[in-house]
């Protein structure tokens, strides 16, 4: 029942995260946080497994068709910093785990920090209409980005989230739909970076291999869901979904806050 609850939780958020390019990790976290069935650092490694399998499948099959939104000239530069911010997330991820006594003190951090992030994002995407954005093509300054957004999406265990399309919007100037799929391009840069550095220095926690198997597959099916949902969405649609998901996981990670504490 429990294994069902997870592949379910993985699917759902895999198709949100589809749609709206926030590639799922950033419900997945939460979510099972607040249930508690596995330790912190477990649910940080298997949501980050989760989402670099849906994210590799949407991006194969964007790069496949021939309507892709991605952005080479500033996408592969933000994708090479998330790359190396992923690196540094999961580093600075293992060193507060490493200086806390209490592991949960680790998951209160990360649900604070997500919340900020969370609210924040909500709070531009609400006022997006009425904020100047900026057009940024020097590949220096790209990099740069990707490192922010790669480390704090590694250190968070949510593979990008939200704070990805806030960056796109504002320093790029990407309508909802082109920012989604640059967006989930960047994220899977970042994860592959973050999980082969688990691997490196082995600090991959124990898990079970039927329930990482089924939150990857409920990961890839997601991801195959929400790319059909979001061709037939307009972009007020995905903005709706957007805005009810942050509401949401404000809402989950306050409780989340609460717990850990």
């Amino acid at each position: 029942m429990i294994l069902f609850v997870v592949f379910l939780i993985c699917f759902c958020a895999s198709v949100a995260g589809a749609i709206c390019g926030i590639g799922g990790g950033v419900i997945i976290k939460p979510v099972l946080d607040s249930f508690g069935i596995m330790s912190v650092s477990t649910i940080s490694f298997l949501s980050g497994c989760t989402v670099l399998s849906m994210t590799a499948y949407s991006v194969i099959r964007s790069k496949r068709s021939e309507v892709s939104r991605i952005d080479q000239k500033t996408g592969f530069p933000l994708a090479v910093g998330a790359a190396i911010g992923g690196v540094l997330g999961k580093n600075l991820y293992q060193i507060i785990k490493d200086m806390s006594s209490e592991p949960d003190r680790v998951g209160a951090i990360q649900a604070t920090c997500l919340l900020v992030v969370t609210l924040g994002t909500l709070i531009y995407t609400l006022k997006k209409q009425s904020i100047k954005t900026k057009v940024i093509k020097n590949a220096v300054a790209c990099v740069v980005i990707g490192l922010g957004l790669g480390m704090m999406s590694a250190f968070l265990g949510i593979g990008g989230g939200p704070i990805n399309l806030v960056v796109l919007f504002y320093f790029f100037s990407m309508d909802t739909k082109t920012a989604a799929e640059n967006s989930l391009y960047i994220i899977l840069f970042s994860q592959i970076a973050s999980l082969l550095a688990s691997i490196y220095t082995r600090t991959v926690p124990e898990f079970s291999v039927i329930t990482l198997v089924l939150m990857v597959c409920g990961g890839i099916l997601g991801g195959m869901a929400g790319r059909k949902v979001n061709k037939k969405l307009d972009e007020r649609a995905v903005d709706k979904l957007f805005i009810g998901l942050m509401v949401l996981m404000i809402l989950i990670n306050i409780y989340n806050i609460y717990k850990f504490m």
